[in-house]
């Protein structure tokens, strides 16, 4: 059977333009193109996993707009089950506000709209999509109070709890203990443990700061530089594949769908973060978050050439 995988979080269409350089405060340049994509770091973890073979059900909150109906269609084409995606009267669909440059680096604002009222009564409603998953995703994109209690239905379960703790908060004492492998990046380890991080001493000392809160296996992902899988039985560097970068928008939600699908397959942890670097790497070749998120049969091929 296939990996099932739940993912509570967020919903966004993308609004991207891309552009020279990233302007500074005050400074209007010219781009180039624009185009609208469907994004948001809940449903691009949705699409990355169901995209590399996993049987997805998303949970979260969409506006009564065009936005919404299009998030809702983009989902459907994935063959992600929607049934708890909920409409919001009130809220309108969540956006990201995306700039591009020429080096492929990014500068997003969202502004969340419906995503800020997913519930826990809503999560209550989806209790079964993630009481029969292998996996759970979260992220931060959504309520904390909302995550917190998919993590604890997911653990009254039995289900393994994979938090991506992004866009990083420092209040997080009832939510770690709940989770089983925490995805982050270099500025979210700084932000939640208050360490530096400038070389790998440092992100293992980070690392062991973030496991002593309860938290089983700890992933750093290093953009170029690949990861570092941190664990009980000690620390491992796997590097990344070496791909051209055209947009970095959504490389570390391919990465964590990678990791999620690898993991839900049963694979051992460094299989698994060999998957989320791959992936990681292929979407970082495409522009867009959900349209640069890679298929299986390319994921695979780049993990034999490499």
């Amino acid at each position: 059977m296939n990996a099932r995988i739940c993912v509570v979080g967020s919903l966004n269409m993308d609004l991207v333009t891309r552009t020279p350089r990233i302007p500074i405060p005050g400074e209007t340049i010219i781009g180039h193109e624009f185009f609208t994509a469907p994004g948001g770091k809940g449903a691009n973890q949705a699409v990355a996993a169901a995209r590399l073979g996993a049987q997805v059900s998303m949970v979260g909150r969409v506006g009564a707009d065009d936005f919404g109906q299009a998030m809702r269609r983009a989902l459907t084409e994935d063959d992600i089950d929607c049934a708890c995606v909920f409409e919001d009267e009130t809220a309108g669909t969540g956006i990201a506000a995306i700039l591009v440059d020429d080096a492929g680096e990014n500068s997003i604002v969202v502004a969340s709209g419906a995503n800020a009222r997913l519930s826990p009564a809503d999560v209550e409603r989806a209790q079964a999509a993630i009481a029969g998953a292998d996996a759970l995703l979260l992220q931060l994109e959504t309520p904390l109070e909302t995550v917190i209690r998919a993590a604890e239905i997911a653990r009254a379960h039995h289900v393994a709890v994979l938090l991506n703790p992004a866009p990083a908060r420092t209040d997080l004492d009832a939510l770690l203990p709940l989770v089983d492998v925490l995805i982050l990046n270099e500025s979210e380890t700084a932000l939640l443990t208050g360490l530096p991080v400038e070389d790998e001493a440092a992100l293992l000392a980070a690392a062991d700061a973030l496991r002593a809160t309860g938290v089983g296996v700890i992933i750093l992902t290093l953009g170029a530089q690949g990861a570092l899988l941190v664990q009980a039985s000690g620390a491992e560097a796997i590097p990344a594949f070496p791909v051209d970068a055209v947009d970095t928008t959504a490389a570390g939600d391919a990465f964590v769908g990678g990791f999620a699908v690898a993991l839900a397959e049963k694979k051992p942890l460094g299989e698994a973060v060999r998957w989320g670097n791959a992936a990681g790497g292929l979407a970082a070749t495409k522009l867009g978050a959900q349209p640069s998120l890679p298929t299986r049969q390319a994921l695979l091929a780049l993990l034999a050439a490499g």
